[in-house]
């Protein structure tokens, strides 16, 4: 137990730092009310757990360290749902209500697409 707790530790820690990384990136370049970051770290992380369950499914068996490592903890600390629900909630607090739906459909029409497609990909591997 102390060693998937480690794995989903380090993992989570490796997601969240990336996923600070990708948010100052963005916001060095590109200055919009969109919450692009959030947005493209949220489609990244769905085709990468596609990837990885794809993969790691095909590979390894239903336990293995790298499922922990890869899939709960690095693409739960990457991606962020919380996030996007706040971002969402001040887009409707600004009155930007067309931004906002158009955030939310993009978002889970390509983060469910993302994950299909990174499954997909997997077969390749």
């Amino acid at each position: 137990m102390i060693k998937t707790l480690l794995l989903v530790g380090i993992g989570g820690a490796m997601g969240s730092i990336l996923r600070y990384l990708t948010h100052w990136l963005t916001s060095k370049y590109f200055q919009s009310s969109f919450p692009l970051s959030t947005f493209l770290v949220n489609i990244l992380g769905s085709l990468l757990i596609g990837l990885f369950i794809g993969y790691l499914g095909k590979y390894f068996p239903e336990n293995h360290p790298l499922k922990f490592l890869l899939i709960i903890g690095f693409c739960g600390g990457f991606t962020t749902f919380s996030s996007f629900a706040l971002e969402n909630y001040n887009l409707l607090q600004n009155n930007n209500q067309i931004t906002a739906y158009i955030y939310i459909a993009t978002s889970i029409i390509l983060t469910i697409s993302a994950v299909g497609f990174g499954s997909y990909l997997s077969k390749y591997l």
